[in-house]
């Protein structure tokens, strides 16, 4: 059997970043991978949503809803089979760039599916062809759409009228009628998508608000930009039966139909911790998602978790760095993960971005704080671009440590500026230092200046 120093299994952002990451620090290295390197985020998550996004987004110009500039375009459409065209080849492309990353730091590449298991004391990673030795083993196996319990799913699924997020990105026809089971960001990004391409689109959500555990005040902002064209939420409402065109469901104790020519399931995802071997090992696992502590190992010695398998918080960026974290630890360098500036991103247009805790976070952990906040019309780019809007930038401060602990925003570029936050919290950064900061003129960014002065 060939001996590795390092075994990644999974081949998605977490396990192919570990296994460069590995192989750049000069250890011998192997990755497994079942399916597809890339893995969700990159062949049906986070890349193929933000191509479609993006054609829904210049439509929304080129139809005349945006602001108006003197620039037209006659008779535009949105033509969803070409926009899915273009997310292949941008799924293709990428992929093959993956590949292109792993052979240049000489990653030996098998596809199979891992099993797991050890001799005397060896770990060893088999597929269905060949055994190996290592001398590590970093599970990256991320995770799958959960399919919720509803009476008559399992049959609608075989009839190809409800789908999961694997699914609907591959469909090259627009649904006249698109319900959406669930109202996270994956469900928000579908549904704000579908919308704009001729879809009347219905959002069912159980909790009395969308985007999860993100900033309530943002949350309700953005949820009333989609209502505005034209989507429907109901909150607070949960899904009894789906069948035939008709899903059934509970509000405020009444049951209520609502009619739908495809239906999209959104409620969440589930690590893919079912590997072969891996309960044999001992590896604890818990709500199926694999333990580990700040250095990305599990209970059983030379074994580690990163990514979605460890159910920590399922984001491509995060499962990089908790990969980064896992060879460190490997290497002998001292590191931990934290996940205190953790930011996420919905890609809608508007965007809305997060980091650190929310408003409602900080209040339930007792942190004395206070609220800076301007309205995202103190850029004067933003209003160039955009013209006035109800976008804010939400600036939470530990008022003891005088620093950030949390930030929201609604904005244009939203996504390209919340990493300056990210860092400012992570880094402790004293709001005095941040308000000496010259921030570029005219930028979105400079908002956050605005707010701090606010």
């Amino acid at each position: 059997m060939r001996e590795f120093d390092v075994i990644v299994i999974g081949g998605g952002p977490a396990g192919y970043n570990s296994a460069e990451y590995a192989a750049h620090h000069g250890q011998n290295v192997l990755l497994i991978e079942k399916k597809n390197l890339g893995g969700t985020c990159l062949n049906a998550g986070c890349i193929p949503t933000k191509t479609l996004l993006y054609a829904a987004k210049v439509y929304h110009y080129a139809s005349g809803a945006g602001i108006p500039y003197g620039v037209t375009a006659k008779e535009a459409a949105l033509d969803h089979a070409t926009a899915v065209r273009k997310k292949n080849e941008v799924v293709k492309t990428l992929v093959q760039g993956v590949a292109g990353g792993l052979r240049r730091k000489k990653v030996q590449v098998v596809s199979g599916t891992a099993k797991l298991s050890k001799e005397n004391g060896v770990l060893i990673v088999s597929t269905e062809n060949e055994s190996f030795t290592g001398k590590n083993v970093i599970i990256a196996a991320g995770s799958s759409p959960v399919l919720p319990p509803i009476e008559g799913i399992r049959e609608e699924m075989e009839k190809g009228t409800v789908m999961t997020s694997d699914e609907i990105l591959d469909m090259t026809e627009i649904p006249k009628k698109l319900l959406i089971v669930g109202g996270g960001v994956i469900g928000f990004e579908m549904a704000a998508y579908f919308q704009e391409a001729g879809s009347k689109v219905t959002v069912i959500e159980m909790m009395d608000k969308v985007l999860g555990p993100n900033d309530r005040e943002i949350s309700l902002l953005l949820q009333q930009e989609l209502e505005k064209r034209g989507v429907t939420f109901d909150l607070s409402s949960s899904v009894t039966k789906i069948s035939n065109g008709v899903v059934t469901f509970t509000k405020n104790g009444k049951i209520d139909v609502a009619a739908y020519d495809k239906a999209l399931m959104c409620v969440g995802r589930r690590a893919d911790s079912n590997i072969e071997g891996l309960a044999e090992l001992g590896v604890e696992i818990e709500r199926g998602a694999i333990v580990t502590d700040a250095q990305m190992r599990t209970n059983v010695p030379n074994v580690y978790a990163v990514g979605d398998v460890n159910g920590k918080m399922m984001l491509a960026h995060v499962g990089y760095r908790e990969g980064e974290v896992a060879v460190n630890t490997i290497l002998g360098k001292p590191d931990a993960m934290s996940y205190d500036a953790v930011c996420g991103v919905v890609y809608t247009s508007p965007e809305a971005a997060f980091v650190g805790l929310s408003q409602e976070q900080a209040e339930e952990a007792g942190i004395p704080y206070t609220i800076k906040k301007v309205s995202i019309n103190f850029s004067g780019r933003h209003v160039a671009e955009n013209g006035m809007s109800n976008g804010i930038c939400k600036i939470i401060i530990d008022t003891e440590k005088n620093v950030i602990v949390g930030a929201a925003l609604m904005s244009s570029y939203a996504s390209e500026y919340i990493y300056s936050l990210a860092l400012m919290i992570e880094n402790k950064i004293p709001i005095e230092r941040i308000q000496r900061t010259i921030f570029p003129h005219p930028t979105v960014c400079e908002v956050i200046r605005e707010a701090l002065f606010s």
